[in-house]
C-alpha cells in the first residue's frame, strides 16, 4: 500500500510496516543499449499517440452525429478510456499501425496506454468535480523532442543482479548502474522487499532506473519521541525551528543563475529548430541546449539532496513536527520573490516530512493557514494586528518581549501540538478542522481570535512540553 500519510502516535507498537518505496539509480548506458531504451520510448509514444487520435476521433464523430439529430442509441459506439479498453484496441490495430510492434516488449506499448488512460481520468473527474485542485486539461499529444523519454516495465525478468553493478529488465538485457545498488540488495535478499515496477527514464542527459518496491520497514522512534519542534519556513532562512536552529537557505538557482544566463545566451545563437519553415536544429544547437538541460539538473539533485537530508534529521529527532499550511501557489504571484520562493521547495519540504514523520514512528501536525502564527507573541499570546513583512525583528507591545520574527512564529507552531493532539494521520490543523481550505475560495467571514481572560494569557513552555494558550489583541 501506498505510505505517504504521516503515522499516529499508536503504530509505535507495531512491528512492520508495509511501504511503497522508491529507488532511484543512475545508468551508464552503452551507445547500443540506449538506442533500445529510445526504441521502447518511442513505441510508447505511439502507442499513446494512436490512442489518443482515436479517442479524439470518436468523440468528434459522436458530436457532429448529434448535430444531425441522430438518436443516442445510434451513434458511433463509443471508446473506452479504461486501459484494459485502450489495450484491446491496440491489439486488434497495431499490426497495422506498428508493424515492427515485436521488436519492443508489450510494456512499452502498455506504458503509453496508461498514461492516456490516466489522463483522461483526471481529466473527467475534474470537469466532473471528482478530482480536487486546478482544473485538467484534455490530453495532448506527445513530441518526440519535446517529451520525456521514459518506459516503465510491470512484468517479465526485473532483478538486480549479484555483483549489485548491474539490473536485469525485460528486453533490454542487463544495464550498468553508475552506482552501487546495495541498499536495494539488502533488502529483497532479506525478503523484506519486493520489486514492482520498473522505470527508465532520461533526465538532465542521463538515464536512471526508478524501482517501485514494495518494503516492510522496520517501525522506529524518534531519538526524542516527548520533544515537539516548530518549523517556520522562509526565503531568508529555509527553515528556523523553535529551538532557535537556523536552516541557512542554500538558494541554489541564485548560485547557478548566471552560468545559466550564459548557456542561455549560448542556445539562442545557435541554429534551432523551426515548426513553420520544418528547418532542423543545428548540431550546436543541441549540445548547447543540452548543456542548458544539464545545468538545471544540477540546480534539481542538490535541492533535492538538501531537503532529503533536512527532512531526514527532522523526522529522525523530533517525536512532533509543527510546519505551516502554506499557500505556495500564492505566493508564486509575488513577482519580487517568487522565483526565491520555488527555489526553496516549501511544497516538497512538506511532502517528505509527511512520509518520513510516519517512518520514523513520529507524527505531523499542519498548522492552519490562516493561523496568525508570526503576529502572535509566544510570550503572552497577544496578537498584532498589523506585521509588515520589512520587521524581521517581532517587539510585543504587552509583554515587551523582543525575539526574531521566524523564531517567534516557530515557537507558536511548537505551541500547537497540545491543541491538535490527534487521531488522524497528518493531524487536525490549528483550528482543529479536519479537512483544508475548501476549493471554492475563502470564506467571507473574518475569524477573529478568542479575547483572553484576566490572568489567563499563559506562556509557550520549554521544549518538549507544550500548552493552548489563548489569543488576544495587542494594544
Amino acid at each position: 500500500m501506498s505510505y505517504r500519510v504521516v503515522t499516529v502516535l499508536g503504530v509505535a507498537h507495531r512491528e512492520r510496516l508495509g511501504v511503497v518505496q522508491a529507488y532511484r539509480f543512475a545508468l551508464d548506458l552503452t551507445p547500443r543499449q540506449e538506442r533500445a531504451v529510445l526504441a521502447h520510448a518511442g513505441a510508447a509514444r505511439v502507442a499513446h499517440n494512436w490512442a489518443l487520435a482515436r479517442v479524439k476521433a470518436v468523440m468528434d464523430q459522436r458530436a457532429a452525429e448529434r448535430t444531425y439529430g441522430i438518436d443516442e442509441v445510434d451513434l458511433t459506439p463509443t471508446q473506452g478510456w479504461s486501459l484494459p479498453a485502450l489495450r484491446r484496441a491496440w491489439n486488434q490495430a497495431k499490426s497495422d499501425v506498428a508493424p515492427w510492434w515485436a521488436e519492443c516488449s508489450k510494456e512499452a506499448f502498455n506504458t503509453g496506454l496508461d498514461a492516456l488512460a490516466r489522463g483522461l481520468k483526471n481529466w473527467s473527474d475534474s470537469r466532473t468535480g471528482k478530482r480536487a485542485g486546478r482544473r485538467v486539461g484534455f490530453p495532448r499529444f506527445k513530441s518526440r523532442r519535446r517529451s520525456t523519454p521514459s518506459v516503465r516495465f510491470t512484468t517479465g525478468a526485473i532483478r538486480v543482479e549479484p555483483d549489485r553493478r548491474h539490473v536485469v529488465l525485460p528486453r533490454l538485457g542487463r544495464l550498468k548502474l553508475h552506482e552501487s545498488a546495495r541498499k536495494l540488495a539488502r533488502r529483497l535478499e532479506a525478503g523484506t522487499a519486493r520489486i514492482v515496477s520498473a522505470t527508465v527514464r532520461r533526465d538532465g542527459g542521463r538515464w536512471y532506473v526508478a524501482f517501485c518496491v514494495d518494503v516492510d520497514r522496520a517501525a522506529r522512534t524518534p531519538h526524542q519521541p516527548q520533544l515537539v519542534v516548530g518549523v517556520d519556513l522562509g526565503v531568508k532562512h529555509l527553515a528556523v525551528l523553535s529551538t532557535g536552529e537556523l536552516e541557512p537557505n542554500p538558494r541554489y538557482l541564485d548560485a547557478a543563475a548566471r552560468r545559466m544566463r550564459r548557456l542561455a545566451r549560448r542556445v539562442c545563437r545557435r541554429v534551432g529548430p523551426d515548426r513553420r519553415t520544418g528547418r532542423r536544429a543545428s548540431k550546436r544547437w543541441e549540445r548547447a541546449r543540452a548543456r542548458l538541460g544539464r545545468a538545471h539538473a544540477r540546480v534539481a539533485h542538490l535541492r533535492r539532496d538538501g531537503l532529503h537530508k533536512l527532512t531526514t534529521r527532522l523526522a529522525r529527532e523530533y517525536g512532533t513536527i509543527v510546519v505551516e499550511d502554506l499557500n505556495v501557489a500564492g505566493m508564486l504571484a509575488n513577482r519580487r520573490l517568487a522565483r526565491r520562493i520555488a527555489d526553496a521547495g516549501f511544497a516538497e519540504l512538506r511532502r517528505h516530512l509527511a512520509y518520513k514523520a510516519g517512518w520514523n514512528g513520529g507524527r505531523l501536525v499542519v498548522a492552519d493557514r490562516w493561523y496568525p502564527s508570526s503576529k502572535t507573541c509566544s510570550g503572552c499570546g497577544a496578537v498584532k494586528t498589523k506585521l509588515a513583512l520589512s520587521e524581521r525583528t517581532y517587539t510585543c507591545t504587552t509583554c515587551g518581549l523582543v525575539l526574531d520574527r521566524d523564531v517567534n512564529a516557530a515557537r507558536n507552531l511548537a505551541a500547537l501540538a497540545a491543541a491538535v493532539a490527534g487521531s488522524g494521520s497528518e493531524t487536525r490543523n490549528g483550528r482543529g478542522a479536519d479537512r483544508k481550505t475548501p476549493l471554492a475560495g475563502l470564506v467571507a467571514v473574518k475569524r477573529q481570535p478568542g479575547t483572553a481572560k484576566a490572568g489567563n494569557t499563559g506562556t509557550v513552555p520549554p521544549q518538549g512540553r507544550t500548552s493552548d494558550h489563548e489569543l488576544t489583541y495587542a494594544s
